[in-house]
């Protein structure tokens, strides 16, 4: 019997303290959002995060820009922002649509106000093990295998996906869990093998289906970190199949999604904290 990992609960407790501490602040924090183009996918999540941080009671400004948008009219957007007290966090919704450099406009945020975790000066304090602000995402998947309430130490695990960016804060997380982890690209040779071997997958490359059955050792535990629209319907990259198999699966919708924005708002949070120290 396959247990559901629910992540929209574990966010709903998360989202409850985030707007008691907003209100223990001197002042709202505020949060800068770019949006580049008109992909539907990032559009639905800049809606959802802005929502969710509006609730907890931070002030959002969403800024538009189109598909060609060039890297430095974003960088300028960037240090604008920057500039702004009232601005404690941005978000550069990725991926961008092309002819843009990521690496360029995600090294422009001020460390202390990139709430993604994703500017090398962040990635590198999480690596020295001294982190200011740790990817949302990684977060989430660590606070869902905490909840198959499993004894990670000694396990092993493997993350599928498309970007070692996503894959390095993650496997920096499960060392200090005590857990090994290994990132493969989905087209990586023998695939299936590798997967066999692991007591957790993480599986992030946005196809549907694209982890199955005769991938995963049985009693596994598979966190599903894709998001695929079918037919109107949102899928992750697990198959169905896997479920009464796997130990323990995170669901899609309502796993990873939920939990990382929840850990975005606390990010914010924490940025505005750290700026108001810095201030005195």
């Amino acid at each position: 019997m396959t247990e559901i990992l629910n992540g929209s609960v574990l966010a709903k407790n998360i989202r409850e303290k985030a707007k008691k501490r907003v209100t223990d602040l001197n002042h709202p924090p505020g949060l800068g959002v770019i949006l580049v183009g008109d992909n539907p996918a990032s559009a639905l999540y800049v809606r959802l995060k802005i929502e969710a941080a509006k609730e907890v009671g931070i002030f959002v400004e969403r800024h538009q820009f189109e598909n060609d948008a060039t890297t430095e009219m974003i960088v300028s957007k960037v240090n604008e922002l920057n500039a702004r007290k009232d601005i404690n966090g941005i978000l550069v919704q990725l991926p961008l649509p092309g002819g843009q450099s990521t690496d360029e406009i995600i090294s422009a945020i001020h460390p202390v106000k990139d709430i993604d975790g994703f500017h090398p000066e962040n990635r590198r304090a999480l690596l020295a093990n001294t982190p200011v602000l740790v990817p949302p995402v990684a977060l989430a998947i660590m606070r869902l295998l905490q909840a198959s309430r499993q004894p990670l130490r000694n396990k092993h695990a493997v993350i599928i996906g498309n970007s070692e960016i996503f894959a390095e804060p993650l496997i920096e997380l499960m060392r200090e869990a005590h857990v090994s982890a290994t990132f493969v690209n989905r087209s990586t040779e023998a695939l299936s093998a590798i997967t066999r071997a692991a007591d957790i997958i993480v599986v992030a490359v946005g196809k549907e289906n694209f982890l199955t059955k005769d991938m995963v050792k049985e009693a596994a535990i598979i966190i599903d970190v894709g998001t695929n629209k079918i037919k109107n319907k949102t899928v992750g990259d697990a198959s169905k199949e896997l479920e009464g198999h796997a130990g323990f699966m995170s669901q899609v919708p309502g796993g990873v999604g939920p939990l990382t924005v929840a850990y975005l708002l606390m990010n914010v949070i924490k940025a505005k904290e750290l700026q108001d120290k810095e201030a005195v």
